[in-house]
């Protein structure tokens, strides 16, 4: 070995040696422990950081100061992640330094020279990570949110800044790409005002436009040309979509449009880490465009030129996490903080659309009847009164016209069966007089799934000897048939057609031209090539039906999506609705005019005082944390409390949605009303109120939503 060490070639072990002593000797040296940097100097310039702390509770929705250690000077830059000690009481001070506390996360906002506290100040614990994630436009939207919503600061970064990852922080984003050449107009011309859109865009103008999308696959290039007229102005653009399957498409047709590379996909199934190297690359400004779902509302987007949302009505673009705010109005408030272009757009219309019209905020994008008509199918409808002289098509739940248009059909493409509910036999009424069958114990709804024994849904019971209460008969009807059942039914009617389903449980993208029965829930339609050679909307009286203000809307909606991919009249392309013929929804289908039922619903609203033409807020909880939230709130002079009116009990151990009462417990829901203008003052009320409760006695049970989507 003495030899081994001798040979100057060899010099390995006595480098490790000396490395191994200079860190020994570096560790005799005293540092500032990491938690509380007792002792240490702080930073010689701008001292103080002003931290947003990760805790939602509404009466921490502030700013704290926190002292800079000198080591973390350089690092600790605003909008970078930190760590913080929170929760330490004035007591706890040694050498003028605040200590104890537990270790949360938080965002440095900004550095100060002073603190407008007088106490001592803690110092922060560390900083996550150098890159600054949460810049000063974010935050201002940030803020604005929360100031909306009633809810925290804290709650809505929760939202807007993703998961970080240390992989996709350590790699560098790729170089930006000059901007493209201004697209062609394409389909965009077949709207009276759509290729002036598009030439404004490009000019660098900011127009702002509600855009009723004719039927058919054209709209997601139309949206990838809008944005490529925006890029072409050296601005960015931001386009959110409901799901998944939405984004696809919008990406495939950026890609087709404008190429690889000049826009990012923010979508949940990427997952965590590639996810957040492309918010990344969007923040860095790598990436001037960005195409994502409800997430992607607060992309980091730098020069901001062009908002667009698709399919505002869907409800998957209401956030269901505190404070549960609207895509939709996400848009508008960076819209109007960015002063950028702003486009909505739908094959439907919504009341809140139809609003923005009214008011001269923004301009209708519409294409001509005559284009409608060449673009739409036929629809055709079926009312009871044909049902009930029917009787073979009465038992088997379709009218002779829906088996007529099916075989029509399916000689020359696929067939689309849209079904409102999944399942098989989810609720069962009188035959005779179409009284829903209850429960004799608990009056709860009666099942018979998969063919099985009559039974409560509720309660559990058997009720094989069931009989109606108003009219005697024994005999019962399905009131909702699900997707499985239907799809049996046409399976039996035509065993040499493949028979397909897509919904909640397995949703399809696509399917093929060929003749094919899809059989499928709202909002699960597959695109098929080349269109649909017809489609049946079956039990439209349900969806009409749901006590809800926004039925009529929201049936429509379903309605014209499925409708839409269907093949233009022209094409030989058919839809026939099983639906009261007369109703206003049916009507505005069969004319293909969403816009002016939208307008007819915002008149009807602004009659009655109700959204959007009113501002409202619901205060759910139990009635004596309700009752006392209203007592104490400075609720604005003008503001109407409607109810409060008890909520349906949740049973323990069934299915549960996003703002239901614990299971068991008895709630209550106020609406409170307010006219247009005093929607700022209602939120602030309701929060300070909800917050000095907090205060006071720890957790408050009482939430509060304001403009929910649901108002029964």
């Amino acid at each position: 070995m003495s030899s081994e060490k001798e040979n100057p070639g060899e010099t390995a072990e006595p480098e490790q040696l000396a490395l191994i002593r200079e860190t020994v000797r570096q560790a005799k040296v005293p540092r500032a422990k990491p938690r509380t940097w007792r002792g240490a100097a702080l930073a010689k310039e701008l001292p103080v950081a002003r931290v947003v702390v990760n805790k939602g509770s509404l009466h921490l929705d502030q700013f704290f100061d926190y002292a800079v250690p000198e080591e973390l000077d350089e690092a600790a830059q605003p909008g970078v992640r930190v760590r913080v000690r929170f929760g330490a009481g004035a007591h706890q001070v040694k050498n003028g330094r605040r200590e104890g506390g537990r270790l949360i996360d938080g965002f440095l906002v900004e550095r100060r020279a002073t603190s407008d506290y007088s106490g001592p100040l803690a110092a922060l614990a560390d900083v996550v990570s150098p890159e600054p994630v949460l810049g000063p436009d974010l935050l201002g939207l940030a803020r604005a949110v929360a100031d909306r919503y009633a809810g925290s600061l804290a709650d809505v970064l929760q939202l807007a800044v993703p998961p970080r990852s240390a992989r996709a922080e350590g790699r560098p984003s790729p170089e930006p790409l000059p901007p493209p050449a201004v697209p062609e107009p394409g389909s965009w011309a077949r709207y009276e005002r759509g290729p002036a859109f598009l030439d404004s865009l490009a000019r660098g103008g900011t127009p702002r436009a509600v855009w009723n999308a004719l039927p058919g696959p054209h709209w997601a290039e139309e949206i990838a040309r809008a944005v490529g007229a925006t890029l072409a102005s050296g601005r960015g653009a931001l386009v959110v979509v409901p799901d998944g399957r939405a984004a696809g498409r919008v990406d495939a047709a950026l890609t087709s449009v404008l190429g690889e590379g000049r826009h990012a996909l923010l979508t949940a199934d990427a997952g965590p880490e590639k996810r957040y190297a492309q918010w990344l690359a969007v923040r860095r400004g790598a990436v001037r465009a960005v195409v994502g779902t409800r997430a992607a509302m607060f992309a980091p987007v730098q020069d901001l030129g062009l908002v667009v949302i698709w399919d505002d009505g869907d409800g998957s673009h209401s956030e269901p996490h505190a404070p549960q705010p609207h895509a939709r109005e996400v848009l508008l408030l960076r819209a109007a903080h960015d002063r950028c272009a702003f486009l909505l757009g739908s094959t439907c219309c919504t009341v809140e659309a139809a609003q923005l019209v009214e008011s001269g905020w923004a301009k209708a994008l519409l294409a001509g009847r005559e284009q409608v008509r060449r673009a739409a199918p036929l629809i055709r409808t079926v009312g009871d009164g044909e049902l009930a002289r029917d009787e073979a098509a009465r038992a088997a739940r379709l009218p002779s016209l829906a088996w007529q248009t099916v075989r029509e059909g399916l000689k020359t493409g696929p067939v689309l069966v849209q079904v409102p509910r999944r399942g098989y036999v989810p609720r069962l009424a009188c035959e005779r007089c179409r009284t829903p069958a209850r429960c004799r114990h608990c009056a709860g709804p009666l099942e018979a799934p998969e063919q099985q024994e009559l039974h409560c849904g509720w309660c559990g019971r058997g009720a094989s000897d069931w009989h109606c209460a108003e009219c005697g008969s024994t005999r019962l009807r399905a009131q909702v048939v699900g997707a499985r059942r239907t799809a049996e039914e046409l399976g039996r009617a035509f065993p040499a057609v493949p028979v397909r389903t897509s919904g909640r449980d397995h949703i399809l993208d696509t399917v093929p031209g060929r003749p094919a029965l899809v059989v499928c829930t709202p909002g699960a339609e597959p695109v098929a090539e080349g269109g649909y050679a017809a489609a049946l909307l079956l039990d439209g009286w349900a969806m009409l039906g749901r006590p809800d203000l926004r039925a009529g809307e929201e049936a429509l909606r379903r309605w014209i999506d499925a409708a839409s991919l269907v093949r233009g009249q022209p094409e030989g392309g058919t839809v026939v609705v099983v639906a009261e013929p007369t109703l206003r929804p049916v009507q505005a289908l069969v004319r293909w005019d969403p816009v002016g039922h939208a307008q007819r619903e915002l008149a009807e609203r602004a009659e009655l005082g109700f959204p959007p033409v009113s501002r409202m807020a619901a205060v759910t909880g139990p009635p004596e944390a309700v009752e006392g939230l209203l007592a104490s709130a400075g609720l604005p002079a003008d503001a109407e409390v409607l109810g409060p009116v008890p909520l349906p009990v949740v049973r323990p151990g069934g299915p549960r949605r996003p703002g239901d009462p614990p299971p068991g417990e008895q709630w209550e829901r106020a609406l409170v009303r307010v006219p247009p203008g005093s929607g700022a003052a209602l939120a602030t009320a309701l929060k300070q109120a909800r917050a000095a409760r907090m205060t006071r006695g720890g957790g408050d049970p009482v939430r509060i939503r304001v403009d929910p989507p649901d108002i029964g």
